[in-house]
């Protein structure tokens, strides 16, 4: 069951939470650079990192939270760009987005392979995909005190296998959060140390799994048409 959108507010209005956000928008902003006028969509609770491309009034950025998650606003203090919806019925029309960032959005879904084929429909065929998912192996994936405590964790392996079932197709993995998961005010002075550390150590003790994904045009041509056919492009959500 997803997290209420009040208890992520909260968390990521906290020390601790911001040490996390922090964290995760440095790595955010090295997959993905600032492109001016790119049309990004946060799925689950992206907001504390849309932000990073958020930075003119042309970068169409908005945020869709699930239903059982709850609304919540974005950004504070503007016009909202947030809105409320099922996770297999987004309110977009199809190849709408460039990118789509994914966080506290898969671990939580009641049908995963339908929330990611929403995306892939809402997705430009030259889009990217960015998932963020607790990491099974990780600390955070058991710290209950923590979004990321919350729901089902993934390994990078099964990530990429879920996403690959879905006309995905893996390009980048990465990790973050190397921290431990508690929020002792010495301790986060000190996260950016446990950062590099940790990215030298290996993604396997990283809390979250970050992976990058384009979609797979060749997985959404039917396996029986003729070489010299056109291709047809998928973009209905399949009821599996």
């Amino acid at each position: 069951m997803a997290e209420d959108a009040g208890a992520l507010t909260r968390f990521y209005a906290s020390p601790h939470g911001k040490v996390v956000t922090t964290t995760l928008r440095t790595r955010l902003r090295a997959l993905w650079p600032v492109v001016p006028g790119t049309r990004t969509l946060g799925l689950g609770y992206a907001l504390p990192y849309l932000r990073v491309w958020r930075t003119e009034p042309r970068d169409r950025t908005v945020a869709c939270l699930p239903v059982q998650m709850g609304p919540a606003r974005w950004p504070r203090h503007r016009p909202n760009l947030a809105c409320v919806a099922e996770e297999d019925r987004l309110p977009f029309p199809d190849l709408h987005f460039d990118r789509v960032l994914m966080v506290h959005a898969l671990e939580h879904a009641g049908q995963t392979r339908r929330m990611l084929r929403e995306a892939w429909r809402v997705l430009k065929d030259d889009g990217r995909l960015i998932v963020v998912v607790p990491n099974r192996t990780g600390w955070w994936a058991y710290a209950e005190r923590t979004p990321f405590g919350h729901g089902r964790p993934f390994s990078a392996d099964q990530l990429a296998r879920l996403l690959e079932a879905t006309m995905f197709r893996a390009l980048r993995r990465d990790g973050a959060l190397y921290l431990p998961p508690f929020a002792w005010r010495p301790l986060l002075r000190t996260a950016g140390a446990w950062e590099r550390l940790g990215r030298r150590l290996g993604p396997r003790l990283a809390g979250v799994v970050i992976v990058e994904a384009s979609k797979d045009m060749y997985a959404a041509i039917p396996a029986a048409e003729a070489a010299p056919a056109r291709r047809r492009v998928m973009t209905a959500v399949d009821s599996g």
